[in-house]
C-alpha cells in the first residue's frame, strides 16, 4: 500500500495516514481538554492526577519512585521533582523502603486521596462529554473493545525498557 504513494499530495491524502492523524489529534485535544478542566477546578495538572491514580491502584505501603518513573515514562529526575511537588501539597508523603535501604517508598495522604475522588469526578463528567457522548450508543461497547486491542498490540510491541 505504500509502494502507490508517489507525491506529497498522495501521501497527504492516504485514508490511513488521515486516520491515524485523525487519532492522534483526538487524543491530543482530548487530553488538553481534560487536563484544563482538572487543572482548573482542582488545582493539580493532568501528570499529577495520573500519578495519585497509579498510587491508589498500588494502595499501602506505596511505590518505589522507580516504579512510578516507569508507569509514566519519566525520568528520575523528573519523577522526583514531581513528588517535591506534589510532597508541597500535601498529596503524597515518602517513607523508608523495608525492602531497599536506599530507596523510599510514595503513598497517598488523606489530603491525596481526597483530591483523587474530587478530580476524579471532575475527570468522569468531561468524559463522559467529550469522550462518550459523541459516540452513537450502539457503538461504544465496540469502540471500547477496539481501544483495548489497538493499546494491547502498540504495548506488545513495545521492546523492554532497560
Amino acid at each position: 500500500m505504500g509502494d502507490a504513494i508517489e507525491t506529497a499530495k498522495e501521501a497527504a491524502d492516504n485514508e490511513l495516514v488521515v486516520a491515524f492523524g485523525r487519532l492522534l489529534g483526538a487524543a491530543n485535544r482530548l487530553e488538553f481538554l481534560l487536563g484544563r478542566a482538572i487543572e482548573e477546578r482542582c488545582g493539580i495538572s493532568h501528570l499529577m492526577y495520573e500519578v495519585l491514580l497509579i498510587l491508589a491502584r498500588a494502595g499501602d505501603p506505596g511505590l518505589p519512585m522507580r516504579t512510578i518513573s516507569r508507569e509514566q515514562v519519566l525520568t528520575t529526575g523528573g519523577v522526583t521533582r514531581l513528588i517535591d511537588r506534589m510532597e508541597a501539597l500535601e498529596l503524597v508523603e515518602r517513607s523508608d523502603n523495608p525492602d531497599d535501604r536506599r530507596g523510599r517508598l510514595v503513598r497517598l495522604t488523606a489530603a491525596g486521596e481526597a483530591k483523587t475522588v474530587e478530580a476524579t469526578r471532575v475527570h468522569l463528567e468531561n468524559i463522559q462529554r467529550f469522550f462518550v457522548e459523541p459516540i452513537p450508543a450502539e457503538h461504544r461497547e465496540w469502540f471500547a473493545a477496539d481501544l483495548r486491542k489497538l493499546s494491547h498490540s502498540a504495548r506488545d510491541a513495545i521492546p523492554p525498557l532497560r
